[in-house]
């Protein structure tokens, strides 16, 4: 007996359908809000990144402060570091199809991994008032995987979205109170993005019942890059023999990323698409935000110094994105966003036991720029406390190695997310996340 479809007008749209990308570029494996990653220094990391564009000793700031490369003394600095990022996310809860049937499959598994994220930096004198500068790192970075066949699968599979900086940077020292830096950014974002697509939910009207949700999916994937190109400017205040305060400022960086969008359709239900979901380039708009960072550097005494840092990312500019495909068949999708500008706080500090060994410690608080309207599986994310150790040890006068760990307590993530396909998921992810970092640093 045919089974009959009741008209649904948002179903019968193939337009409704945003792709991947438009709901993966605000992924995250990061660790700090959104996709957003601090993790560019074991010494930072160690007090939770208070002090960060003031702190001293730490070729860091190539990125984080270019002003202060005029403080690092007389000797060409260079610093290799490597944080690895363990995160995870479980969820728990359940969904319902178009039809309001609960959606098959399991919870997904750990979308979550752990990952490495290197850096490099080198900073040169060139007299007693100019420096230069170089670096490579990851501010902006995430990756999350669930089970193929999981209830999530018509909004999330793969995300991983990683943007590499290259930083060329200086610094001029005005006097002994003030200096003035800036970098020039040469940005690679690079995506790969999966998710089931459920073709029984877009052809329940066409084909009048003969398919209803959930009984014929397929599989959509887009993998795609781009270069962009933005800016970082810093100045370093040392108002005290004892204080030092340091802000920098990191622009937006435009992107349009382009790729490849692929697609595998069950055979039977190929010709009733009209030439859609085939194979096709396809391309989006895409910003990282601007963030923008005050520290505070505070030596107590030849044992013991403090560190402050407050951070503001400006999310709020993430408002939608559109992806356009070069098939003409394949409407442009479009995703609203809407998430809200963060902020960042941490307190730490120094130790020094001897000449030899500084021991750190730090706490932080980083809210999330989602909200439960704005919620993806694609960003299981929540506001997170830090909670960081950390150790220096000085070998020479010319190398000194560190190390830093952070514990991070995240919030679970609530969701009520309609999918394209109009599949509801209701529930949370619980989420947690760990990061241990290792530097070394060599004077010449």
């Amino acid at each position: 007996m045919q089974r009959h479809f009741h008209r649904h007008p948002v179903a019968l749209s193939l337009a409704a359908l945003p792709f991947a990308l438009a709901l993966a570029l605000g992924g995250q494996d990061a660790q700090a809000s959104g996709f957003q990653l601090k993790e560019n220094s074991a010494q930072g990391l160690g007090r939770a990144f208070a002090g960060g564009a003031a702190a001293p000793d730490d070729c860091s700031v190539v990125v984080n402060n270019p002003a202060a490369m005029s403080d690092l003394g007389d000797k060409s600095c260079f610093q290799a570091d490597l944080n690895v990022i363990n995160f995870s996310t479980k969820f728990h809860g359940s969904g319902t199809d178009l039809l309001g049937r609960p959606l098959t499959g399991s919870d997904g598994g750990n979308g979550g991994l752990t990952k490495p994220v290197p850096a490099m930096y080198y900073a040169r004198p060139i007299n007693d008032r100019w420096a230069i500068g170089a670096s490579l790192n990851v501010p902006f970075g995430f990756q999350t995987e669930f089970d193929t066949g999981w209830a999530g699968r018509y909004d999330a599979l793969l995300s991983k979205l990683e943007s590499i900086d290259l930083n060329f940077s200086t610094s001029f020292k005005l006097n002994d109170q003030f200096s003035l830096g800036g970098s020039v950014i040469a940005q690679r974002t690079s995506a790969e993005l999966t998710q089931a697509i459920d073709f029984g939910t877009i052809l329940a009207v066409p084909t009048n019942g003969a398919l209803l949700p959930q009984e014929a999916d397929g599989f959509g994937g887009l993998k795609g890059d781009d270069w962009g190109y933005g800016f970082i400017v810093g100045a370093l205040w040392k108002p005290t023999e004892a204080d030092r305060i340091g802000v920098n400022f990191h622009s937006k960086i435009d992107h349009t990323i382009s790729g490849d969008g692929t697609f595998l359709v069950p055979s039977n239900i190929q010709p009733l698409l009209g030439g859609r979901f085939v194979n096709s380039k396809g391309e989006a708009d895409f910003t990282t935000p601007w963030f923008v960072s005050g520290s505070w550097w505070h030596t107590v005494n030849d044992r013991l110094s403090l560190g402050l840092d407050v951070s503001y990312t400006h999310w709020s500019s993430f408002k939608d994105l559109t992806v356009h495909y070069a098939n003409p068949l394949q409407p442009d999708s479009v995703s609203l966003f809407d998430w809200h500008d963060t902020w960042f706080f941490s307190v730490g500090g120094d130790y020094r036991l001897n000449d030899q060994w500084t021991l750190r410690a730090g706490v932080a608080y980083d809210r999330s720029p989602t909200h439960i309207d704005t919620r993806t599986p694609r960003v299981p994310d929540g506001h997170r406390t830090w909670v960081a150790f950390g150790a220096g040890y000085k070998m020479s006068e010319q190398l000194k190695f560190d190390a830093g760990f952070v514990h991070l307590f995240v919030k679970d993530g609530d969701i009520d997310h309609t999918s394209a396909t109009f599949s509801r998921l209701t529930g949370r992810f619980k989420n947690s996340g760990n990061v241990l970092g290792i530097s070394g640093q060599y004077l010449f």
